[in-house]
C-alpha cells in the first residue's frame, strides 16, 4: 500500500510512473487503519517521524525503514563495498560529489546516491563486489537508523567510512531541538562495523567535541539552549572507545591523521596535493569541502594523484555558486542549494567585501533557524537585498533590525512575492561589475518541489533577462 497526504490530482505524474504495479493507494491522508495489517512502515524523506501514523506504528511495535537503511542492509547482505556515507549540516552534496570523482580518478568503479540524485536502492543489482558505494545522508534518513524502531539489523550495517562534516542549526522546523537534530546525525556512528574509519571536522564546534585528544579541550561552551552535553559525552565516549582510525580535516593546521591546510598548501596524510589558488571552487567553505573529500576518499582507497586531479579541476555542482550568465560586466550566480542562513553566509563570503556591488536575492521558507550571523554578513557585503517568498519580508526585517541594533546603515531593500519579481527587480538595478546572487537561506517548499526546481527557474529567468537586453 502506498499512502500520500496529497490528493490524486496533485500526484498525477507520480501515479503514472507506478504503471500497473500491484499496489493499493491511500491518498489524501494517512488513516490509522492502514496499520491494521501492516508489518513494515517505510517512510520517504519528507515524512517526519512525529507524524501521528508513524507514532502509532511505533506504539504498536511495527518496525520502520527507508530507502537508505534498506540500501545498507542489502549491501551488507550481498557483500558489497566499500561503503562510504557522508552527512552534515552543509557541504554534503559538494563533498559527496568530490569523493565520488576522487575515487573514480583513482581507478575505482563508483556508485553515488542517497540524498543526492536518485536513490541507490533500485540500482544495487548493478553494483559488483569491490565497487565503491558513496551515499549522502540527511538527518531525515538517519533518524530511522535506530535499533528501537528500525526494521532488521542495524548494528554493524553502517559504512566502512563515515563522515560528519559539521553540525550547526538546521531543519529545526522538522526536529524539535538541536539535540534531536544532532542525535539523528550521530546515528551514523552508532551502526558502524568494527573496522570503519570515522572522519570528523576538527574546526566545527560540535564534531570536534566528539573527536579525541586536544580537539575536545578548551572550547568555548555551546549555546545552553542546545542542551547537548549528555549527547556529546555519549558520542565522544563511543568514538574514543573504537580501535579503528579517526581521520580529521582542518583548513589551517595539521591533524594527526587526515587532511589539512598550511598556508597555501593542502595535504593528505602529510603529502602535498594542491594549492588553494589552484582550486576552481569559490570560497573558504569549499576549501573545507575539498579537505573533507580528500580525507574521506583516501580512507576509502583513493590515491594522492586521483585526489589532486579532482581538487584542481572540479568546478562545482549545479545550483551551488553556479555562474549562470555574465553580461555587460555583471555576474549572475545561482546558489539555490543555500537552504539555510549558514549556507547563504558561506555564499556571501565567497565574494570579497566592497570589491563589487552585490545584489542578494534571499527568501523561500524559513526552518526556524537563527538569522543573526546572516544579517551581519549582509550588512558587511550586500548593497541591495531583495526578499522573496514566504520568508522574504522576515529576512529583510531581520537585517534592518540588526542594522539598528548595531547602529550602522542597512543596505537598500525591497520585498516581492515571487522569484520572477525578484529577478526582474535585480535586472533593473544591476550595473556593470555587479554580482546578482541567488542565495536564499530558506527552503524552496513555499513555491517549488525542491531547490533544484528553484535553481532551474532562476536560470530560465536570467536567460530571459539576457535575451531581453541583447
Amino acid at each position: 500500500t502506498i499512502s500520500d497526504a496529497a490528493p490524486a490530482e496533485r500526484l498525477a505524474a507520480d501515479l503514472e510512473r507506478l504503471g500497473d504495479l500491484p499496489v493499493q493507494l491511500a491518498l489524501g491522508g494517512h488513516p490509522p487503519e492502514l496499520l491494521d495489517h501492516c508489518d513494515l512502515l517505510c517512510l520517504s524523506g519528507g515524512v517526519p517521524a512525529q507524524l501521528p501514523i508513524v507514532q502509532e506504528a511505533i506504539r504498536r511495535g511495527i518496525p520502520l525503514s527507508n530507502d537508505s537503511l534498506l540500501t545498507f542492509q542489502l549491501a551488507r547482505q550481498r557483500g558489497l563495498g566499500p561503503l562510504v556515507a557522508i552527512t552534515g549540516s552543509s557541504g554534503k552534496t559538494t563533498t559527496t560529489t568530490l569523493v565520488g570523482k576522487m575515487l573514480e580518478a583513482s581507478g575505482r568503479r563508483v556508485h553515488v546516491g542517497g540524498n543526492i540524485g536518485a536513490p541507490l536502492l533500485d540500482r544495487l543489482d548493478g553494483v559488483a563486489p569491490g565497487d565503491c558505494i558513496v551515499l549522502e545522508l540527511s538527518s531525515f534518513q538517519l533518524e530511522l537508523f535506530d535499533a528501537r524502531w528500525a526494521w532488521g539489523e542495524v548494528m554493524g550495517i553502517g559504512p566502512d567510512v563515515a563522515a560528519i562534516l559539521n553540525i550547526t542549526p538546521n531543519h529545526l522546523d522538522r526536529h524539535p531541538n538541536m539535540a534531536a537534530y544532532a542525535a539523528a546525525k550521530f546515528n551514523l556512528l552508532r551502526c558502524l562495523p568494527d573496522a570503519a574509519t570515522i572522519v570528523l571536522n576538527a574546526e566545527d564546534a560540535v564534531t570536534r567535541r566528539v573527536a579525541s585528544g586536544e580537539w575536545r579541550s578548551n572550547d568555548p561552551p555551546l549555546p545552553s539552549s542546545w542542551a547537548m552535553d549528555a549527547l556529546l559525552e555519549e558520542v565522544g565516549t563511543l568514538v574514543a572507545g573504537r580501535h579503528s582510525p579517526l581521520a580529521l580535516f582542518h583548513r589551517y593546521q595539521p591533524v594527526p591523521y587526515g587532511a589539512w591546510g598550511e598556508g597555501d598548501r593542502l595535504y593528505i596524510q602529510g603529502e602535498f596535493f594542491c594549492r588553494r589558488d589552484e582550486l576552481k571552487l569559490r570560497g573558504e567553505h569549499n576549501v573545507s569541502n575539498v579537505l573533507a573529500a580528500a580525507a574521506i576518499s583516501h580512507a576509502a582507497g583513493a590515491t594522492r594523484n586521483g585526489i589532486a586531479d579532482v581538487a584542481r579541476t572540479f568546478a562545482g555542482v549545479p545550483h551551488r555558486l553556479e555562474i549562470v550568465a555574465e553580461t555587460n560586466g555583471a555576474l549572475w550566480v545561482n546558489d539555490s542549494i543555500a537552504t539555510s542562513p549558514e549556507r547563504a553566509v558561506a555564499g556571501l563570503r565567497s565574494f570579497d567585501a566592497l570589491n563589487q556591488t552585490l545584489i542578494l536575492l534571499a527568501g523561500g521558507k524559513d526552518k526556524n533557524l537563527p538569522w543573526e550571523e546572516f544579517a551581519d554578513e549582509v550588512l558587511a557585503r550586500v548593497d541591495f537585498l531583495i526578499g522573496f517568498g514566504d520568508a522574504g519580508g522576515m529576512i529583510v526585517r531581520k537585517v534592518q533590525e540588526r542594522a539598528a541594533f548595531r547602529q550602522q546603515p542597512a543596505p537598500s531593500t525591497a520585498v516581492v512575492h515571487r522569484l520572477d519579481e525578484a529577478v526582474a527587480l535585480a535586472a533593473r538595478a544591476v550595473e556593470p561589475g555587479a554580482v546578482v546572487l541567488l542565495s536564499p537561506g530558506g527552503t524552496s517548499y513555499d513555491a517549488y518541489r525542491d531547490f533544484e526546481a528553484r535553481g532551474e527557474h532562476f536560470r530560465r529567468l536570467v536567460l530571459q533577462v539576457m535575451e531581453a537586453t541583447a
